[in-house]
């Protein structure tokens, strides 16, 4: 009895230990302000269901594996808690021009933004320089550079 208590105090800290490195990683690799908070606030959903940036209420949150998510209304949070995936920002939140053209994380302007095959795509968009304009111009390559480049960065500490 003793042995399998250890055992399974062993295995709920390993777990816990598992899961909290998997959420520092995210926190050190996706585009956040200092409190954790991404795409500057935006409510990710509002992307999709009414297709601009609208800014996410400081009372309705979700934290995500160590991200958390800003919403205009507890219907899109709740969307968001049943498909993060479906929902969360392509590259982790930075610009996808600059994962694709150098691999480079670069911050994003959240009201310049591109959903394609149901991902959402946001841009670096100040100093008369809209990266979305040049990703249009060639997106097929910029989307299969920046999808490389991320695989090699999402999981680096």
């Amino acid at each position: 009895m003793k042995q399998l208590i250890t055992t399974l105090l062993l295995s709920a800290v390993f777990t816990y230990g598992v899961s909290a490195q998997s959420s520092d990683t995210r926190k050190k690799q996706y585009n956040l302000d200092k409190s954790g908070l991404a795409i500057d606030g935006y409510d990710p959903v509002a992307y999709f269901t009414l297709g601009k940036a609208v800014d996410g209420k400081k009372d309705i949150t979700l934290d995500y594996q160590g991200v958390t998510y800003r919403f205009a209304t507890t219907a899109d949070r709740d969307a968001f808690k049943a498909s993060p995936a479906k929902y969360e920002p392509q590259y982790g939140g930075w610009c996808a021009y600059a994962m694709g053209s150098s691999g480079d994380k670069v911050e994003i302007d959240p009201g310049t933004f591109k959903i394609v095959d149901g991902k959402l795509y946001l841009f670096y968009n100040k100093f008369f320089n809209n990266t979305l304009k040049t990703w249009n111009k060639d997106e097929m390559h910029l989307k299969a550079n920046a999808d490389k480049n991320w695989m090699k960065l999402k999981d680096k500490p």
